[in-house]
């Protein structure tokens, strides 16, 4: 091996050509992203990807979607990067002193010849990323209203098509196809084929249900999928699916994973489904239900109608006994009052008075005479009593005596 040239003569003497490594003289010096690259080429190549445990620290994301932050322990810590790329399948972003797990690789960046650590997935100890993400989308819709049970719409009684936005290969798509046509053959199902995990699912669903918002052909619309893990399924966890839901002008139904599973959709929604074939069971009626409900119905209207008829009937029979009653003490009242007024015509009737022993002078043209001073001696007269009438010639006449009463009184008075 050659020895090294002394620094003086490197700087002064002549350059001489020599086919040494780059970098190893002055006449080979290298550039220096170069060198950073070289750098980085060499920890990529000794470090593979690997899991990395420790406590957040100075987290800050960048207006481009970046994610920087320090990851340490007692004895150490390391720069960390999470590009934007890889930022969008994390479900949130961690806090500072929060414990993780961090998948990545350590690299160099040879703009600055930073050694850091490129963190492709983060984990943070139990599910504290996923709840935190979950509690800011939650806390967001709500604050907007978009859970508010009065916004909820009633689903119709009898839709005639139903929107289903799901996975063309799932299994919801059958559950829910088998029961509708189960239920009712007259209902058409219409698919809208959508992403339902993975990368580009949230966006997908979106565009669906615009889609199906758009078309507004629809009298109620399913979104859902079949059970998964949790990141199967956190999709229906994204802010912009459950804003896009929330303003369908079509009723909704959710119906993601198994029963245990909650999704923010699941919130959002009008109806929530336990599976995607409780969703169709809630959508369509079922046939046979209707038929009998139809027969109830019925049969309720029959004795509706039979009762109202009895109520009827008795109702007539009580007007006519009360209006018998009224007509008989009406008449009964009638009754005494002619009495009463034939009675008090009776009292007053010259008969009456001719029958307690009083006597009516009259001429023979039948005026009545009642006063002596009418009486000429020698006139012919007719005295009429109860019983018959008296021809009689006036004689001399005299007035009473002002103690005589005209009328003596009558017997027993």
């Amino acid at each position: 091996m050659p020895e090294p040239r002394s620094r003086e003569a490197s700087r002064y003497g002549p350059p001489v050509p020599s086919d040494e490594a780059p970098g190893s003289a002055p006449e080979s010096a290298i550039a220096v992203h170069t060198l950073t690259s070289a750098a980085k080429d060499l920890i990529e190549g000794a470090f593979p990807p690997l899991w990395v445990r420790g406590e957040v620290s100075d987290f800050k994301a960048h207006r481009n979607g970046h994610w920087y932050f320090a990851l340490r322990d007692a004895d150490a810590q390391v720069k960390c990067v999470i590009w934007s790329s890889a930022a969008k399948r994390i479900p949130a972003p961690p806090d500072d002193g929060m414990q993780v797990l961090a998948y990545g690789q350590m690299t160099v960046w040879p703009v600055r010849g930073d050694l850091q650590f490129a963190v492709r997935a983060l984990e943070a100890a139990g599910d504290g990323l996923w709840r935190k993400a979950l509690e800011r989308t939650r806390l967001s819709l709500e604050k907007d209203g978009l859970l508010d049970a009065a916004r909820k719409r009633a689903l119709p009684a009898y839709p005639r098509r139903i929107a289903v936005i799901t996975s063309p290969d799932g299994a919801a798509m059958h559950d829910i196809i088998t029961v509708a046509r189960a239920r009712s053959a007259d209902v058409e199902i219409v698919i809208v084929a959508a992403k339902v995990q993975g990368e580009g699912a949230p966006e997908s669903l979106v565009a669906a249900i615009e889609r199906v918002g758009r078309w507004r052909d629809a009298d109620v619309l399913i979104i859902g999928r079949g059970g998964g893990g949790r990141e199967d399924l956190w999709a229906f966890n994204d802010e912009r699916v459950a804003r896009a839901l929330a303003g369908c002008p079509i009723p909704t139904i959710s119906a993601v994973g198994h029963e245990v599973d909650v999704t923010i959709c699941d919130l959002v929604a009008d109806v929530r489904a336990a599976t995607p074939s409780a969703a169709a069971e809630l959508a369509v009626p079922s046939r046979r239900e209707l038929l009998a409900r139809v027969e109830t119905i019925g049969q309720r209207l029959a004795v509706a109608a039979r009762r109202r008829e009895e109520r009827a009937v008795t109702a007539l029979s009580q007007v006519q006994q009360r209006l018998g009653l009224a007509s008989t003490r009406l008449v009964e009242r009638r009754r005494a009052r002619v009495e009463m007024l034939a009675g008090r015509l009776n009292a007053l009737s010259p008969l009456h008075t001719l029958a307690r022993g009083y006597a009516v002078a009259r001429t023979p043209q039948g005026a009545t005479l009642s006063e002596w001073g009418q009486f000429v001696p020698g006139t012919p007269f007719d005295l009429w009593l109860r019983d018959g009438i008296v021809s009689a010639v006036a004689g001399a006449g005299r007035p009473l005596p002002e103690s005589v009463s005209a009328f003596p009184p009558e017997e027993g008075v």
